[in-house]
């Protein structure tokens, strides 16, 4: 071969290299600018946090930081995709063969809402080292951090940032007792996890409580009979049941004699959606009037609602999208629709701070780090997040202010980042001008063991009470002598039984906590 072709051919071959050598290093930038989003949330759209729902917002975001030119560091972009979690295994099932079959790790978690959803895919998060960032998973289960739920992140407020909210109320009312009464009838629990999150703020500050729950599903529940019980508890109640249920029990309430000062009712409307706890007592029916009165003694607690021009054009949006599905209804922002727009938010400027420091989007913990301890601005006001990663809640207290009208407004609102509860002003309070009549001093007839001073005992009881004596003395001497024959025989069967109700125990909790680590 000749000199200068075999000159040629090396030139050819170097020039080749290094153009490959040019092509692979603009793919790694590439790939190392991609944001990969693996968004877990139910098809189903029977739910609040369904796809249909919540996907127009978390696009809506990713649009307005691409427009905005400054919320992304530059070259960056997401890449969403979407997955059906089913409420239920499914979710985890998406995240497994996502990186198992496709090769293809998410750099960023979006949901699962639900609880049994959220929990294997929290541990798998923080197994892999990935951001995970919630508008769900708000039971008090989740608050333990330092472990297996280390990188979830909570958008929205969780159960016990509303029991937070209702020790404030109650301490500015002087109140340390509470019944609470809730529906457990869906397969997502709300209701339930609510009350749990209550319970363990209220049992911190050993407030003595009454819990009832029923199933407002069941063709069996008779409210006059879940009212009844009310009366053997305490004299606040708290409940947490769909909107139709609650006017049900008020109404029933009403009919037993309990709006008349000696209890105070508190209903929770979870997510700012009608669907749980809707406080209208208007219904346009023949019992309007009645409830009208019977709900002059219930306030609804429900999350801070407020007005940004920028959160007119979101809801608009999102309506409109919504609509296109064939959804229609009257909440189309609610909690998590905001919450997870507000994910996207938080996770750029997390990232911006990680790679500030030379870090890059595979140091999720890193980026779990720079969401806490934050303060930002969301679609419908400030988010701020706490050092554990959960959202301090902003909640409003609604009341009737002009009974004859029937008329409900804002009556207070307790900050959850100052932990401040305050009346508004120029507000006709409720239930103020001694119309509470509440006494937490009285003891339910059932249980009151008070000795009647008056009362003697007569010549017939004092013979009862020796002849009684006479008898409870021989039965001990028998059960001695029964004790001291069988007592060998007994102590191998309670060991033996002790070993398998231990084996049963544990069994049972592995099995919970498979699905669930409760707190």
């Amino acid at each position: 071969m000749p000199p200068w072709l075999l000159s040629s051919l090396c030139c050819v071959l170097a020039a080749r290299t290094a153009l490959g050598g040019g092509s692979a290093a603009a793919e790694e930038e590439e790939e190392e600018k991609l944001i990969r989003v693996l968004v877990l949330l139910p098809q189903d759209d029977t739910y609040l946090f369904s796809l249909g729902r919540v996907r127009p917002a978390i696009e809506y975001a990713v649009r307005s930081l691409r427009e905005s030119g400054s919320g992304l560091p530059p070259g960056y972009a997401f890449q969403l995709t979407y997955e059906d979690s089913a409420c239920g295994n499914r979710a985890l099932f998406s995240l497994v063969d996502m990186v198992a079959l496709q090769h293809r790790r998410p750099d960023l978690l979006l949901g699962p809402v639900c609880e049994y959803a959220a929990a294997p895919v929290a541990r798998l998060a923080a197994h892999w080292d990935v951001p995970m960032l919630s508008a769900g998973a708000l039971a008090a289960g989740f608050g333990a951090k330092g472990g297996e739920y280390s990188h979830l992140t909570r958008v929205a407020p969780a159960y016990a940032k509303m029991g937070e909210m209702l020790l404030a109320l109650f301490r500015h009312h002087q109140w340390s007792r509470a019944t609470l009464l809730y529906s457990d009838s869906n397969p997502e629990r709300s209701c339930y996890f609510a009350m749990e999150g209550v319970h363990v703020v209220f049992q911190e500050e050993a407030f003595h409580m009454a819990v009832h729950s029923f199933d407002e599903s069941s063709r069996h529940l008779d409210i006059d009979d879940v009212v009844r019980a009310l009366q053997t508890g305490e004299r606040v109640v708290i409940m947490c049941a769909s909107g139709d249920t609650i006017r049900n029990i008020m109404l029933a309430a009403h009919r037993q004699g309990m709006t008349n000062g000696e209890y105070a009712f508190f209903n929770i409307e979870l997510f700012n959606s009608s669907s749980y706890g809707n406080g209208s007592w208007r219904r346009g029916d023949k019992h309007d009037l009645e409830a009208k009165k019977a709900y002059s003694y219930l306030q609804t607690v429900t999350l801070l609602r407020t007005v940004k021009p920028e959160f007119e054009k979101f809801s608009l949006e999102v309506k409109s999208s919504v609509q296109k599905q064939g959804l229609h209804e009257d909440d189309y922002a609610n909690m998590f629709v905001e919450g997870f727009h507000d994910a996207i938010l938080l996770y750029a400027l997390a990232l911006q701070e990680v790679l500030k420091f030379g870090f890059s989007k595979k140091d999720g913990e890193k980026i779990v780090q720079q969401t806490r301890n934050r303060t930002y601005e969301g679609i419908a006001g400030q988010v701020s997040i706490d050092a554990n990663g959960d959202r301090y809640g902003d909640f409003s207290v609604i009341g009737m202010t002009d009974p004859e009208a029937g008329t409900q407004e804002v009556i207070g609102d307790y900050y959850g980042k100052q932990g401040r509860f305050e009346i508004r002003p120029n507000v006709k309070y409720p239930w103020n001008h001694g119309r509470l009549r509440l006494d937490e001093s009285r003891v339910s007839e059932h249980t009151n063991n008070t000795p009647c001073k008056s009362c003697g005992l007569g010549e017939s009881a004092v013979t009862g009470i020796v002849v009684g004596a006479l008898l409870g003395a021989g039965l001990l001497m028998a059960f001695y002598f029964f004790r001291k024959k069988y007592r060998i025989t007994i102590e191998r069967r309670t060991r033996q039984e002790d070993c398998n109700m231990g084996k049963h125990r544990q069994l049972r909790e592995d099995s919970i906590r498979s699905h669930f680590s409760a707190a």
